[in-house]
């Protein structure tokens, strides 16, 4: 569940998806947060409150989760700050790449600078330059489908959140 799959819509109406890593969640708010480059196809999809999915499904347990709600992206503030400040310098090297991601290759390349790639950073400062590329992805639920596999019999239900901020639950036939 730590990686699902997220899904939003390109400019011409066609789906993408892509496996994102769960960074937090928020319950008081029903929100998800992902980080990603600021500069990937992604943040132009979902701009400031368009619709994304998310599918997580857990192999162990047999429970697939569907969700759905509104996407935005946040680059400056205290969220984005904090996030990457949190975040181990491992991960903010992935923000250094040059090229942006997406960008034709004839070749196989991470885009990382020669200095850094395959290694670990060392300091902040090997890193800081990758501050300008990162980006904050909020996943506001509005919706969570719930499918439950057993050989007994399957179990599928949707929780839908209401304006007061509560969730109301029905079974569904799976």
């Amino acid at each position: 569940m730590h990686t699902p799959v997220i899904g939003t819509v390109r400019g011409d109406g066609t789906p993408s998806q892509r496996v994102m890593v769960l960074r937090a969640f928020d319950p008081a708010t029903a929100t998800l947060r992902f980080h990603t480059d600021s500069r990937a196809a992604k943040v132009d999809e979902l701009g400031d409150g368009a619709p994304i999915s998310v599918l997580a499904y857990d192999p162990a347990a047999k429970r697939q989760f569907r969700l759905s709600g509104t996407g935005r992206i946040e680059t400056d503030g205290e969220t984005a700050d904090k996030a990457w400040n949190d975040a181990t310098l491992f991960a903010r090297r992935c923000y250094l790449a040059d090229p942006a991601p997406g960008t034709l290759s004839d070749i196989p390349v991470s885009g990382l600078p020669a200095d850094i790639e395959g290694r670990k950073p060392e300091n902040d400062a090997e890193v800081a330059p990758g501050r300008a590329n990162f980006a904050v992805l909020l996943a506001r639920i509005e919706t969570i489908e719930f499918l439950h596999l057993a050989h007994t019999g399957h179990r599928r239900a949707i929780f839908r959140l209401q304006p007061d901020g509560s969730w109301y639950g029905q079974w569904l036939v799976p």
